[in-house]
């Protein structure tokens, strides 16, 4: 059976770089964990990474078996936060950043399936397996745009978003600093990764 690619269906997994483009996000399940600190160093962030993946190719082939609808494993994204935006546009501080990093499934996989694919995963698994939530996220009215390049260079372009763009469209952020990870950092150059950099938002007035 053919997998569903979401990629392809869902209009906020496409972004043009050096557009901004406003949009309404739709409401989808995920595979969720939260922490704390530099993605890069902190043993917490490379063990909830450590936990996603196991978890959500169990669920494919739990589907693909069980419910006879088969679907391409999600990207990586991740939601960041901060006392001071600072940290992400200029001081670029990682130590001072919360985020939750997460995958997408399918709208028909639900709580008692993702127990299921949880126990079939524990061998392949981090320790966080168990601090993996399944849990709907509706992020609704955004901004994003793609970058092209390597993380640590998305503060110019951030710094356009939150300063510029959305002041001058009467808008105002209201949620967290969202990236979905598009490339991967194993196998891509730094200088051809690209991220969708989103930022959800409110219309003033």
């Amino acid at each position: 059976m053919p997998a569903v690619d979401l990629k392809k269906q869902i209009e906020s997994y496409r972004a043009v770089r050096g557009r901004f483009k406003v949009l309404t996000v739709p409401a989808m399940s995920f595979l969720m964990v939260d922490g704390h600190g530099d993605p890069n160093t902190a043993p917490e962030y490379r063990d909830a990474v450590g936990a996603l993946y196991p978890l959500a190719y169990s669920l494919k082939f739990f589907s693909r078996r069980e419910l006879g609808l088969d679907h391409t494993v999600m990207p990586l994204e991740a939601l960041w936060s901060a006392d001071d935006m600072d940290a992400f546009t200029s001081a670029r501080d990682k130590s001072r950043w919360d985020w939750t990093v997460m995958i997408m499934v399918p709208d028909w996989i639900t709580a008692e399936h993702v127990e299921i694919a949880r126990n079939a995963a524990r061998a392949k698994a981090t320790a966080a397996l168990d601090a993996v939530r399944f849990e709907t996220y509706d992020e609704g009215l955004s901004v994003q745009t793609l970058h092209v390049g390597p993380y640590d260079a998305e503060g110019p372009v951030l710094d356009e978003l939150h300063s510029r763009f959305i002041p001058e469209n009467g808008l105002r952020m209201t949620g967290r600093h969202h990236e979905i990870y598009l490339g991967d950092p194993r196998r891509a150059a730094p200088e051809k990764l690209r991220t969708i950099l989103r930022q959800p938002v409110e219309r003033i007035g």
